[in-house]
């Protein structure tokens, strides 16, 4: 609860207004420093902020992200701070951002773009997949291209087609492009200030249903720790998020792999597993491109059981990749298949009827069953 501050009319008439401000101004202070409730979405705001504060070749563009401050509100405040020529609208037409950004970073800017909708990015593929994903090999290293596209996916938020794609497969399928899925309040901010900070083009893959998930975080410390990582690490034993999955609960009997907005949902059916007796472990991917097949592996050696769990339709898919890189790796770790839950092959369902076509507790634990126990 904030600190309630009098002015001098209120109190007994020896404080001055003067006196009052300042201490409205501390009590401001205080109230911002440590632990606080934060959602995904102010994370994401303050990482743009931090890092247009940090670097003047930052630049955030797209439909609706200026005055309106995205359809989101992730880019809010952003344009009133650094002004129209650092944060700023653009015409329908999102071959024609991307290209424009491409442009940018080869010229020494850093843009941040944003495709307001999953699906809205497809008539941008040519520009991703032809020039952005292949510009630093096409100039043999000579260009870079620090270019980071955000794009909110998946469903969850009773949207309509076209507005609920999970479309991280596309890009992970590219050689060329990283791909980024932060699942929790902490790593929204680390991993998209690490994007920002890379000379790689980075899709930035933002779960819709998360962006008002609160966590109690310090963003203050989160500042801190991504300065020491800028730095070369001094002063800080935080590891960069890139590449890095996160073991996110630990257990003993079968291991739940998943990313995004999945993530939650593995979590809650690990408790729910705990009440009947069963140790589940949640790995948290995060980094989608590059792969982190240590964590996963480790961790699958140890329990010997794993399900995969993704909204994305199951065919040709990530969780398609992640179930073969456990059967090549930990093939004679394996107790049981190893088992997927996902979205069906089909396109995104009316809103009425995501809450059949999304991964539930309900169906990881039917899941998890299924998985060859001997008793």
């Amino acid at each position: 609860m904030s600190p309630t501050v009098t002015t001098s009319s209120e109190a007994n008439g020896n404080v001055s207004a003067a006196t009052a401000r300042a201490a409205a101004k501390a009590a401001a202070v205080a109230e911002a420093t440590g632990p606080q409730p934060v959602t995904m979405a102010k994370a994401l705001n303050t990482a743009l902020a931090d890092a247009m504060q940090a670097d003047s070749t930052v630049l955030v563009f797209g439909e609706d992200v200026g005055q309106l401050g995205g359809v989101f509100r992730i880019t809010d405040g952003l344009m009133a701070t650094f002004g129209e020529q650092r944060c700023f609208d653009t015409p329908l037409a999102e071959s024609g951002i991307v290209g424009m950004a491409v442009g940018m970073a080869m010229n020494g800017m850093r843009p941040v773009i944003e495709m307001q909708f999953d699906a809205f990015a497809y008539p941008a593929f040519q520009q991703i997949i032809s020039h952005v994903a292949k510009m630093h090999n096409r100039t043999r290293g000579r260009l870079k291209l620090p270019l980071v596209i955000r794009v909110p996916y998946a469903g969850g938020i009773g949207g309509v087609e076209h507005h609920c794609d999970s479309s991280e497969s596309y890009y992970a399928h590219t050689p060329g492009l990283k791909v980024f899925t932060p699942a929790t309040v902490s790593d929204a901010y680390r991993m998209l200030r690490e994007a920002i900070d890379s000379d790689d083009p980075v899709v930035f893959m933002e779960a819709k249903k998360l962006y008002w998930s609160k966590d109690q975080v310090d963003l203050e410390a989160l500042r801190r720790e991504h300065d020491g990582l800028s730095d070369g690490g001094s002063g800080t034993h935080a590891q960069r998020t890139e590449g890095r999955a996160v073991v996110a609960r630990t257990g003993t009997d079968a291991t739940l792999i998943t990313y995004g907005p999945s993530v939650p949902t593995a979590m809650a059916a690990a408790a729910a597993a705990a009440e009947e007796g069963r140790s589940l472990e949640v790995v948290d991917v995060r980094s989608i491109v590059p792969l982190d097949d240590e964590t996963i592996t480790a961790s699958v050696r140890k329990t010997g059981r794993a399900v995969v769990i993704a909204e994305a339709p199951g065919f040709a898919s990530i969780s398609s990749e992640i179930v073969a890189r456990i059967q090549e790796r930990c093939f004679h770790y394996l107790a049981a298949p190893v088992r997927r839950v996902t979205g069906f092959d089909i396109p995104y369902p009316a809103p009425k009827l995501e809450h059949y076509y999304l991964p539930s507790v309900d169906r990881i634990l039917d899941a998890v069953d299924d998985l060859q126990w001997e008793d």
